[in-house]
């Protein structure tokens, strides 16, 4: 297994993983920037309309079809934090060129970064803005999505006990938003976000597989999309600086009273490591306690 990393534009890496353990390629896009009250979201709603369709296929059924044509790739985008940060995440996996049949002549490669980056990078517009059918439905998604939290007891427990540890502050934000917040997005201000967090965020892709990668290289820098983006500074919190910067604080105890039949207990401990080998046994540790 080899591992490359090539800068294609500032701000902007490619990452190659080559290795031939697999039958299939992993294409991944994240785009990170920091956690914030304001725009957390936004950055919700953002993955779930640009799955919904882009300017060459206008639809979720005209993607799906793609996908088909591909030997049955499959698609999957999300949103997690990570630190401080925020990070959008979009996934394609289709089958490696040396499992083609012989007789094609489909580069499954070349066609998956293509349509990933299409997803992400060439949505469907309409007006300056995106399809406001797309983004109404993905508003009342996200929303069936947040009130639905308490119903995962164990993960409402914990999402409980982080919102009370770091009250105040980025990484005590619900990584899907607030219900409140959906109100203030219509698909003119969502596009106008989008458009400064394509601009300003860290891009990373990722591409695992039986690979070459100067090919790899080649096909992304020649991509349309890619070409069309700027360079940039990137922002977003580095090192997690924010999170790792410990205060005092005081023991708390505190009590969710529900209706229910069992009950819920996390305990959570905010641990000062300085020595960055540290984190790994720290890490190792908490699993081995759930």
């Amino acid at each position: 297994m080899s591992y490359n990393t090539e800068e294609i534009k500032q701000g902007i890496k490619l990452h190659c993983i080559d290795t031939n353990k697999f039958k299939t390629n992993l294409m991944a896009v994240f785009i990170t920037l920091p956690l914030n009250r304001e725009n957390i979201t936004f950055d919700s709603v953002i993955p779930a309309v640009l799955k919904r369709g882009t300017e060459n296929l206008r639809t979720q059924e005209d993607i799906s079809k793609k996908l088909e044509d591909m030997y049955g790739a499959s698609f999957d985008c999300g949103i997690e934090k990570i630190g401080d940060n925020h990070v959008i995440k979009f996934y394609l996996e289709a089958l490696n060129n040396n499992f083609v049949p012989e007789n094609s002549k489909q580069d499954i490669s070349k066609d998956s970064i293509d349509l990933l980056l299409d997803i992400i990078f060439n949505p469907l517009i309409e007006n300056n803005k995106f399809k406001d059918e797309y983004v109404e439905s993905e508003k009342n998604n996200i929303k069936r999505l947040i009130e639905s939290k308490i119903d995962n007891k164990d993960q409402y427990a914990l999402n409980r006990c982080i919102e009370e540890m770091y009250k105040d502050k980025p990484y005590g934000l619900y990584k899907y938003g607030y219900t409140q917040d959906l109100e203030k997005i219509n698909s003119e201000n969502l596009y106008n976000y989008y458009i400064n967090l394509i601009s300003t965020s860290k891009i990373d892709i990722f591409i695992s597989g039986e690979l070459n990668t100067k090919d790899i290289i080649e096909i992304v820098r020649n991509n349309e999309n890619i070409k069309k983006l700027k360079e940039r500074k990137p922002n977003y919190i580095v090192n997690n600086e924010q999170t790792e910067n410990k205060e005092e604080v005081q023991e708390q105890e505190i009590q969710d009273k529900m209706d229910i039949a069992q009950g819920k207990l996390v305990i959570g401990l905010d641990v000062e490591i300085n020595d960055y080998n540290s984190k790994f046994p720290v890490s190792i540790y908490n699993v081995i306690l759930r």
